[in-house]
């Protein structure tokens, strides 16, 4: 091959992106997704390696994710310091509303709520099914989340699409039992409001003694008018 015809095919080459890191740069994931991932694998080293190496704290995958975020949907309470003591924001939320302490109201995990708390996050920010972190947790029965929140200047009375409050569907969705009385307590001596009722006019107390619930319909009946 002449000088000539072998320059040529150097030019070529470059010109098409022939060389390897070239050809497989385009396939890595972006940085940011690394770190989401990370995040939702709970590892921390690798989490903390890629802060140092300059990726964005902020940074989401391709379904809005943030990092903090998913650490808490995989309930990594290591993983979420770490990203909050970085200045995570907290109050970004993903495609499905989710963000780190609205997905504690869903898991119930006290240790990674008060990682959250501590980056003063916004109460108000609401789910997918537009309540606050207080009406899931209180649904399902998180006591520990229910209490702390509580602490907070969280809306107690906040409704949500389904025209729900948090002591709403503590009593229709709970099962009656010792969780959902206590978090019907814990919500009535925060001020909750019984008389608030839901879509077709019907009250916690109403709803209490029609599902049996004599625990929690008495704990209403001696709840404070307001």
């Amino acid at each position: 091959m002449t000088r000539a015809a072998t320059a040529l095919a150097l030019l070529l080459l470059v010109g098409c992106g022939g060389g390897d890191a070239e050809r497989t740069a385009p396939n890595q994931p972006p940085p940011g997704h690394a770190l989401v991932a990370a995040a939702a694998a709970g590892d921390s080293a690798t989490v903390r390696r890629l802060l140092a190496d300059g990726v964005d704290v902020d940074a989401r995958d391709a379904s809005g994710r943030t990092a903090v975020t998913a650490a808490a949907l995989g309930e990594h309470v290591d993983a979420a310091r770490v990203l909050i003591a970085a200045g995570a924001d907290v109050d970004l939320q993903d495609a499905e509303r989710n963000n780190p302490l609205l997905v504690c109201g869903e898991t119930g995990n006290v240790a990674l709520l008060r990682e959250v708390l501590r980056a003063g996050p916004d109460l108000r920010r609401t789910n997918r099914f537009g309540g606050t972190a207080l009406i899931p947790a209180s649904d399902r029965g998180h006591v520990g989340v229910v209490r702390e929140l509580l602490r907070t200047e969280i809306p107690v009375d906040h409704v949500n699409r389904l025209g729900w409050t948090a002591l709403l569907e503590a009593v229709i969705l709970g099962d009656g039992g010792a969780a959902h009385q206590r978090i019907v307590r814990m919500l009535v001596a925060a001020g909750a409001n019984r008389e608030l009722v839901d879509r077709d006019g019907v009250t916690p107390l109403e709803h209490a003694r029609r599902r049996g619930y004599a625990e929690i319909a008495r704990i209403l009946e001696a709840a404070p008018e307001r």
